[in-house]
């Protein structure tokens, strides 16, 4: 069952609020739990793309293994292309 939360929002940020809300066919109520679900979700995968570079950063630390950028681009173009192409080699640094 939802709780309850009480916001004290600023009467211009409210005014603001309401106006958007109207806008797109939603409740003041809606448009907020949407703006919060919204944000919630892009701070957990910044959070996850965090751990995932540190994580990476480890791996090169204890490994030394890298890939050239510009490999991996042409890669990925030649993929996105359909054209034959040859995956990347990871190298010492």
């Amino acid at each position: 069952m939802p709780s309850s939360t009480t916001l004290k929002l600023p009467e211009s940020l409210k005014s603001r609020i309401a106006e958007l809300a109207r806008a797109a066919g939603k409740s003041p109520h809606a448009f907020m739990v949407d703006a919060l679900s919204a944000q919630t979700e892009l701070a957990e995968r910044r959070a996850e793309f965090l751990a995932s570079a540190q994580a990476a950063e480890r791996d090169v630390g204890q490994y030394g293994l890298v890939f050239d950028a510009d490999e991996v681009l042409s890669y990925i173009d030649a993929k996105l292309s359909g054209r034959k192409t040859v995956a990347p080699k990871a190298r010492k640094l």
